[in-house]
């Protein structure tokens, strides 16, 4: 399968559950708005998220995947089956331990780290530490399905581990659901949601279990133990869990920051979902199949495939979140208005939602690059250098989120985290490029500027289009009317960007059907 088709099973799967977590946001908009249960859910399950990605994404897509590949090469299926057995004796015991100690400090942790401005508020104040304590295990099923979607990606098996997110979207959209029916409170609501999250992950779990059992790697406990191996995996799991939570980490900081706000933490959610959707396609799907190409290319010592795989990767992203940026910027008032402007949530909290966007619209590139960049370190085994330049961007992150979010409010937040991404960016970048482990090809430093000049007019084209069809928009037209409107936008956004890229050659025709073929030449 070329590693378009690699891109396209991991983004399509991705894509789906992103849609589907737009279904379940529009109806959490139109159920909590930016109330206080909002901000008390958002603030208690950006927690155990946080340590989802720490302890499971970041640290088992870095360092598991090229040991279990380089287990798999040297000791065949059945020698990476004893490592497997080894990492989860391990790794389930440090999660039981750990889920233990968080539970029993939980109110300590939402006090002075998860939600520090809710601590004047009883209500608030009790109810996020009783929500947090129930969603929290939610960790241990995802780093265990981390460990398992990352043995399946390096069987080359990626459905499975790409569409097991998916449920976490249709549980919660089913615990909605019912809570409308039978007209739940926000309070009820949001103990309904909390057990729904706890449930997903079970769910999500048993998905990817069942395919590593369908792919043959039938593993069985073994008693926790410290081998060689093990330590060549903490070694490499530990830098890079900070380094993959980058993103995270930011954002409990900025909602330490924003819970002295009513309504602030929620309004970011809101936000933060919108340019996910093109980040989740884009920038995980890069990421997953790029590192285990990446490690299969440089263990062979081809270091041409491997140069050729991350500049078109490169070209891949900017591909596809330069206009998606573009576009946010340009009809974001519109985009949020159409998705979330019902029930609880109101005009004004929609020009909210949409200014935040707004900003983070010009950090999306560069969130999704950074998914393009660290693999060329992981695949190297070299996940120290990132984390260094991951706590550069945060203590950058937490020193602009308190300065400005006094002068910005929300905006502020947002803003320091883009920065703070571009931050990022650089330093990986210029790493490897001045260590030669990056050189930019003829073709993407054709393709680059082209697409960046495509976007942009295709923004200005749709912003006069959205200008010329403002009454399309107006709160009191009808939904479909509005959501007519804005899919006519997005064609237009569509045809203009599309049709520039192509006729002035900063994007291959057959790109999804060509696109970084394993046994192609180079060429494209």
């Amino acid at each position: 399968m070329s590693l378009a088709g690699k891109f396209a099973t991991v983004g399509g799967a991705t894509f789906a559950s992103r849609v589907l977590g737009f279904a379940r946001e529009t109806m959490m908009a139109a159920a909590l708005g930016t109330g206080p249960m909002a901000d008390v859910f958002y603030a208690a399950f950006r927690f155990p998220n946080l340590f989802r990605r720490l302890f499971a994404e970041g640290a088992f897509n870095a360092a598991f995947v090229p040991l279990f590949s380089k287990e798999i090469e040297q000791s065949g299926v059945e020698g990476a089956k004893r490592f497997s057995e080894e990492v989860f004796g391990v790794l389930f015991s440090v999660l039981f331990i750990m889920t233990v100690a968080m539970e029993l400090a939980m109110p300590l942790l939402v006090r002075f780290i998860i939600a520090p401005g809710f601590a004047d508020d009883a209500e608030k104040f009790d109810m996020t530490v009783r929500l947090a304590s129930v969603m929290f295990p939610y960790l241990i099923c995802m780093s265990l399905m981390a460990m398992m979607s990352g043995m399946l990606n390096s069987l080359h098996r990626y459905f499975a581990a790409a569409i097991a997110p998916v449920f976490l979207n249709v549980v919660l959209i089913a615990v909605l659901g019912a809570g409308v029916y039978l007209q739940a409170d926000p309070v009820l609501m949001a103990n309904y949601l909390a057990w729904g999250v706890l449930t997903a992950g079970l769910v999500q779990l048993a998905v990817v279990y069942f395919d590593v059992r369908r792919a043959g790697m039938r593993f069985r406990w073994r008693m926790p133990k410290i081998t060689p191996k093990i330590r060549r995996l903490v070694a490499l799991a530990v830098p890079a869990a900070v380094t993959g939570g980058v993103i995270q980490i930011n954002q409990i900081i900025g909602q330490a920051v924003a819970s002295g706000k009513e309504g602030a933490i929620s309004a970011l959610q809101y936000a933060d979902r919108l340019y996910q959707l093109p980040l989740g396609v884009v920038g995980v799907a890069g990421g997953v199949v790029l590192l285990p190409e990446l490690s299969r290319a440089l263990k062979a010592g081809d270091t041409g495939e491997a140069s050729r795989v991350q500049n078109r990767t490169i070209e891949f992203v900017l591909f596809l979140t330069v206009p998606a940026a573009f576009g946010l910027m340009a009809i974001s008032p519109e985009i949020t208005r159409v998705l979330y402007e019902r029930g609880a949530f109101g005009p004004q909290t929609t020009a909210l939602v949409a200014a935040i966007m707004t900003v983070y619209a010009f950090g999306l590139p560069a969130f999704a690059l950074t998914k393009a960049l660290q693999p060329a370190f992981y695949a190297r085994e070299n996940t120290k250098l990132p984390m260094r330049f991951t706590l550069i961007a945060v203590v950058i992150n937490s020193a602009l989120a308190i300065s400005l979010f006094p002068i910005l409010a929300e905006r502020g937040i947002a803003l320091a985290e883009v920065v703070s991404g571009w931050t990022n960016v650089i330093l990986l970048a210029t790493t490897l490029i001045l260590s030669g482990h990056l050189r930019f090809d003829k073709l993407l430093m054709r393709r680059g500027p082209l697409i960046i000049v495509s976007a942009a007019v295709m923004a200005l084209a749709v912003r006069y289009a959205a200008g010329s069809m403002s009454g399309w928009f107006t709160p009191a037209s009808p939904f479909l009317h509005q959501l007519g409107g804005l899919v006519l936008l997005l064609l237009l956004a569509a045809l203009v960007y599309f049709g520039l890229v192509i006729a002035t050659g900063g994007v291959n025709k057959a790109l999804l059907a060509r696109m970084l073929k394993r046994s192609g030449s180079g060429k494209s």
